[in-house]
């Protein structure tokens, strides 16, 4: 039922956006940036680079309000954005994922002391692990378990079967596992 509401919202305020209400822009940047920053940040793995993914992401979507036409969940669709213009970022950088690492490590310890002390071990550790499996399952991982994708709709996203996407989800969480085994055993 909470998504049905959401949903409504949404439309109301793509409906408010077109109308030139640019307080309803606002109201959906503050709905989803977050989701859309973790999500971006999980793909690319430098914070910087995420901000500029949802800020490409909105701006994008602000400029073709007019000709947008809300088919199923706004949220479904600012996720579709994200993983596109995060994969049309690995495919112009073309670094390696742990290049990709050490980057947003540096990025964050440089830009914000604040941001590295709330930054556990944990999560250092799982983000490094993500970035030493393939994008394939990663980004599988990533929205399946952040963003609460369905499998289902994860396989229209990459243009896939269901099954291929179940088995880059069971491959990545067995190769995340491995990955941070051996990290614990060093």
């Amino acid at each position: 039922m909470q998504g049905v509401v959401y949903m409504l919202e949404d439309r109301q305020l793509v409906w408010k956006l077109k109308r030139g209400d640019r307080q309803a822009m606002q109201r959906l940047y503050e709905k989803y940036k977050d989701q859309l920053l973790t999500i971006a940040v999980a793909l690319v793995g430098f914070n910087g680079e995420a901000e500029d993914i949802i800020h490409d992401v909105f701006v994008s979507f602000a400029a073709s309000i007019t000709k947008f036409e809300p088919y199923g969940s706004l949220r479904s669709y600012l996720l579709t954005c994200v993983v596109n213009r995060a994969r049309d970022v690995l495919r112009r950088r073309k670094f390696e994922m742990r290049r990709i690492s050490r980057l947003a490590e540096t990025a964050v310890a440089g830009d914000n002391p604040q941001q590295t002390l709330i930054l556990d071990e944990q999560s250092r550790q799982v983000m490094e692990a993500l970035n030493e499996i393939p994008f394939e399952q990663r980004e599988v991982i990533v929205l399946h378990l952040n963003a609460g994708m369905k499998f289902r709709e994860i396989a229209v996203l990459q243009n896939t079967s269901m099954s291929t996407v179940q088995g880059r989800y069971r491959y990545g969480l067995q190769k995340l596992r491995s990955v941070l085994q051996g990290e614990a055993g060093q």
